[in-house]
């Protein structure tokens, strides 16, 4: 055992050598652990900074230039990948991603399938997993933020805002996650130009729920429904106080479930698409970029991933759902419902198929090829960085790429509500 510590302790001496040597800035190497299994080549050595008490683990791990771990605490990072300028300033993170000068203060907690898109901030104690913030999306403090998709703004002055003390419920008291909840939407919240959301402080989503964008939530209000018209403030009442009947394992919004859950993950793949097909340009042209490019793709396929499990989990409880509403309803049930029940339960083999099948499919092939056309002029002309580009766009060819994603997206939910015609959704 002593003679293995020994040779950790020479594994991490030469390590950090290697790093400073090549022009990491590591102020008190000697407070800093790095695992064995770190390469020095995934760490840039321009502008690096890890300050003292930090601790790299993971043969993922990528760190580009300009990144700075551990100012205001020390910070844990295991098989994550920081882009340029990224500043993780205090907490723990774990297999996931952050883009151009995303940056999270100290007290963070960020777990798996997490991707922070260009500029998305938070503050202190945040927490999150599977969680997706398009550029510019910034988060206050005490924050626990799982199971979401958020876009809207347009740069760091006119973002979309979730105040401190914020939470996101995605755990019900059936005991599953087919929570997710999507705030704005992918299509047109990758365009850079769609007006912010603010979710007021001390308030929280009850998932799985969808928020257009430029919804105003005030402070103090929990959203339970769906709001998507566009442009509109939301504000709680007086709470009625009431003492029903709970029937665990009874699922009463069925279709509600299927469709968010469907929406969910078709926008998932929309923006996994996005990335091969079109932010690939913009990951190529600098440094390490293309493993960044992947990691970024895992973290979709990941969040898919879980996202399909977790539906399908509900789906296979529904003959115990079907075993209780027939003893609580006794001569009154209704056989359409125990139909769509059993449907559902009876497809789910065939909507997971739809799933992973439209991970291959590319959309309208000639609107995406149209569109392409229309990035690659622009870096022809000489623009290389990824938000000037988009933010760039005319609007007719920022409603071209749109109109592709959509029509991914709709294909992907109308096939499954296709293989559930029940439910008429």
């Amino acid at each position: 055992m002593e003679s293995m510590a020994k040779t950790d302790a020479k594994t991490r001496e030469s390590l950090l050598k290697q790093l400073q040597e090549k022009g990491v800035r590591i102020p008190r190497p000697e407070s800093v652990d790095i695992g064995p299994e770190v390469s020095p080549d995934r760490i840039s050595g321009d502008g690096v900074v890890i300050h003292g008490g930090c601790k790299i683990y993971g043969p993922k791990t990528l760190i580009l230039s300009g990144a700075e771990l551990g100012y205001e605490a020390p910070v844990t990072i295991h098989n994550c990948q920081l882009g340029r300028e990224v500043e993780l300033k205090g907490g723990f993170y774990s297999e996931s991603t952050f883009l151009y000068r995303a940056s999270l203060g100290s007290g963070a907690q960020i777990r798996e399938a997490c991707l922070l898109e260009e500029e998305a901030r938070g503050a202190h104690t945040v927490g999150l997993k599977h969680t997706i913030l398009l550029p510019f999306v910034t988060l206050g403090s005490l924050i626990n933020f799982c199971d979401c998709m958020m876009g809207g703004g347009t740069d760091q002055k006119n973002h979309s805002e979730v105040g401190s003390s914020y939470i996101h419920f995605n755990f019900t008291p059936n005991q599953d996650k087919a929570t997710p909840s999507l705030i704005g939407d992918i299509p047109r919240g990758v365009m850079l130009q769609e007006p912010p959301v603010f979710l007021g402080g001390q308030g929280g989503l009850v998932g799985p729920v969808r928020i257009e964008y430029g919804t105003v939530v005030t402070a103090g209000t929990i959203v339970r429904k769906d709001a998507l018209k566009p442009n509109r403030m939301i504000f709680s009442r007086a709470t009625i106080s009431k003492d029903m009947p709970f029937h665990q394992g009874l699922y009463t919004n069925t279709k509600r479930i299927i469709t968010l859950n469907t929406t969910y993950i078709a926008n998932l793949i929309a923006l996994r698409r996005w990335y091969l097909d079109v932010r690939k340009y913009f990951f190529e042209k600098e440094s390490m970029g293309e493993a960044l490019l992947q990691s970024a793709v895992e973290k979709l396929d990941l969040a898919i991933e879980e996202r399909v499990k977790r539906l399908g989990d509900v789906a296979a409880r529904m003959p115990l759902s079907i075993g209780i509403y027939k003893r609580i309803s006794g001569e009154r049930f209704s056989e359409k419902t125990i139909r769509n029940k059993q449907e559902f339960f009876d497809q789910w083999k065939a909507i997971e198929r739809i799933f992973q099948k439209g991970l291959d499919e590319p959309g309208d092939s000639s609107k995406r090829d149209e569109f392409l056309k229309i990035v690659e002029q622009s870096l022809n002309q000489g623009k290389k960085d990824y938000l000037p580009t988009i933010k760039g766009l005319a609007e007719k060819e920022r409603d071209l790429g749109t109109s592709w994603l959509q029509g991914l997206i709709d294909d992907i939910c109308q096939q499954v509500a296709s293989s559930v015609p029940g439910f008429g959704i």
